[in-house]
């Protein structure tokens, strides 16, 4: 069974799966979502902003990000407006002296100098590289590996835009598999996924598990509301934890030895699944708990 998630409830951003935008104009909406479902806060002051707007909600999101409420910190992340455009260097020169500042979601990626130059300017920042053109994802994989780069994103809105795609997902497949098999080869944290627009319910969950399908192990979420649906796609299922619980049993019922070429692949599965659990805060019964890591090579559990 599923515990609920504290409110406000963060997790490491290696392992976070919903990254909710907040509108970085509308200063309101801020501890809301901080006290939302979701993993990751992503304060937006690039493409939810208007140019005659830009200023205004920078100086929101620094402001926030240098108070307390509640006796605690205001952490979140920004998604700061793209390399070369007139905004760029200001956000970035706003945001190096915030107090609780999480990372930076850096918009419009298309080369690894986009990330390499902001992580210049913000060093020791993790940077989320944000690919939203063709220009972008031909070079995926020399972005993947720039110096600076946290994880992947998949802006799919200005990627269709872009192509003239539609949003099926085999229309996509491609672009999501290419954004998979870059994190995996520069051995990143699992891509995320672009938003599902306008939607809570059915459209949004088939949405998740097609993301988690292709390997992506995030989702950009648009409200505090998408959140929850989302965590719950991307965490391990009910399912798959009662098969490693199982597999474990059987595993140590057996001796706990390999027993033939099959194990260690289903180790590393087993041990995946059930640390991810743990993370997210899903119970897992305190017998297998205590067994639950059959001995295994220390690098099998790679997210």
């Amino acid at each position: 069974m599923e515990t609920e998630e504290p409110i406000g409830f963060r997790i490491d951003p290696v392992l976070a799966r919903s990254w909710l935008l907040v509108n970085g104009a509308q200063a309101e909406r801020f501890d809301h979502a901080a006290r939302s479902r979701a993993d990751i806060v992503v304060l937006d002051i690039e493409d939810a902003v208007a140019p005659k707007d830009k200023i205004a909600a920078r100086d929101n999101v620094v402001r926030w990000l240098g108070a307390e409420h509640d006796g605690r910190a205001n952490d979140g992340w920004v998604r700061v407006n793209g390399f070369g455009t007139q905004w760029w260097a200001d956000d970035l020169a706003a945001l190096a002296d915030a107090k609780y500042l999480g990372g930076v979601m850096l918009a419009m990626v298309e080369s690894m100098d986009h990330v390499v130059e902001t992580a210049k300017r913000l060093p020791g920042t993790l940077i989320v590289a944000l690919v939203e053109t063709a220009r972008g994802l031909e070079r995926i994989s020399e972005i993947a590996s720039a110096k600076g780069t946290f994880r992947l994103a998949f802006g799919i809105g200005d990627f269709r835009r872009d192509t003239g795609f539609g949003d099926n997902p085999a229309t996509l497949a491609y672009a999501r598999s290419r954004f998979t098999i870059a994190a995996k080869a520069a051995h990143l944290p699992g891509a995320i996924d672009g938003p599902t627009v306008g939607s809570t319910g059915l459209r949004l969950s088939e949405a998740t598990a097609v993301s988690a399908e292709f390997g992506m192990t995030g989702k950009i979420c648009l409200t505090p509301e998408q959140c929850h649906p989302v965590n719950e796609g991307l965490s391990p299922s009910q399912d798959e934890i009662a098969w490693a619980r199982e597999f474990f049993g059987e595993f140590e019922r057996d001796g706990g030895e390999i027993r033939n070429g099959s194990d260690l692949p289903r180790i590393a599965r087993a041990n995946k699944i059930l640390d991810l659990a743990r993370a997210y805060g899903i119970e897992i019964a305190q017998d297998y708990d205590d067994a639950g890591h059959a001995p295994a090579p220390s690098d099998t559990f790679h997210y």
